[in-house]
């Protein structure tokens, strides 16, 4: 669509459920505003009908633009493939594809994009969904707040604004793990939040499961932290500290009272104790070779199988960053 100012980018996957209340949203915010806008699909290789509704809508409607991915990359990989196809020459609004990023907040966004800020990011003031979700995600946030080296907002996810000179910057960034409400705060200009209240999912189920989500948070902690590094440190100086005590309290038996120490429970003690610190700091260790070593393959983020934009169908091959 040419003279774009805003693009909606919502990653989809097994999403039919949920589809046509999504498309129906969109169509009212895009009727309802006087800015150019067009949104971008991006089936992240849905094994339901998610694919050919956005096949539907893209040749039916010109202001949709869809990205088919050649299989399931994961939610941060498929967001970044919508950020590279995507035409705004202001603004990319950044949602879910499941609704509970309301995208009727985009008027408010774009207010607070006009005042001057390059990314206008969401705070969940308050979550529908079961206590050990919310528990999770607020230890999470706050864990990755006093750990990490760049200012990370709490209870903020991919729900954003951002403007076309971050999206610029984003797609220049090759990380393979990638974290992008992490990246987007490494980007630093002008940022500030609009606290929402997050809805319900009300059709089908959540596609993050324990481990994916497991996964975001390892490449948060992992990519934007220096701390589990700093940490291999700290136990190896503590399990130095409880050595030299143990060895202290040896002698004075030895030599005060004249006990012999009984050593079987205390070298079993010691060496289970050595042996779980030395554990854990190869388990440190290997996350960061393994994002080296992942890195270090060169390959691309994803391949894109097909777009349709503009009615037409274009066949694409293997796609890197900002390629499209």
């Amino acid at each position: 669509m040419l003279n774009t100012q805003i693009s909606i980018v919502a990653p989809l996957y097994n999403e039919t459920e949920s589809f046509p209340r999504l498309i129906s949203r969109l169509n009212a915010v895009m009727d309802e505003s006087p800015l150019s806008i067009e949104v971008v699909l991006i089936d992240d290789g849905s094994r339901d009908n998610t694919a050919v509704l956005m096949q539907q809508i893209a040749l039916t409607d010109r202001r949709y633009q869809c990205v088919f991915l050649s299989r399931n990359y994961g939610h941060q990989i498929a967001l970044t493939a919508g950020i590279a196809s995507a035409c705004a020459t202001e603004a990319l609004f950044i949602i879910d594809g499941d609704l509970q990023d309301p995208p009727e907040l985009l008027t408010e966004f774009y207010r607070k994009y006009q005042e001057g800020y390059d990314v206008v990011y969401a705070v969940r003031k308050k979550r529908k969904e079961n206590w050990f979700k919310r528990f999770a995600y607020s230890l999470f946030y706050r864990l990755m707040r006093s750990i990490s080296y760049v200012d990370l907002p709490l209870d903020s996810g991919d729900f954003s604004l951002i403007s076309r000179r971050v999206a610029d910057v984003l797609k220049q960034m090759p990380e393979e793990s990638r974290f992008i409400r992490g990246m987007r705060s490494w980007i630093g200009f002008r940022q500030i939040g609009v606290e929402y209240e997050r809805d319900a999912r009300l059709d089908g189920e959540s596609k993050y499961s324990f481990g994916m989500l497991q996964r975001l948070a390892y490449n948060g902690i992992f990519n934007f932290s220096e701390y589990p590094v700093k940490l291999i440190t700290r136990m190896g100086m503590i399990t130095l500290g409880i050595a030299v005590l143990y060895l202290i309290q040896t002698l004075v038996k030895r030599f005060i009272y004249h006990d012999v120490p009984q050593g079987f429970t205390a070298l079993l003690f010691v060496i289970i104790l050595f042996s779980g610190v030395q554990l854990i700091a190869l388990g440190l260790i290997g996350e960061y070779v393994l994002r080296i070593f992942f890195q270090a393959k060169g390959r691309p983020l994803y391949v894109v199988r097909e777009i349709i934009r503009q009615q037409e169908r274009q066949p694409l091959g293997s796609l890197n960053n900002s390629k499209s």
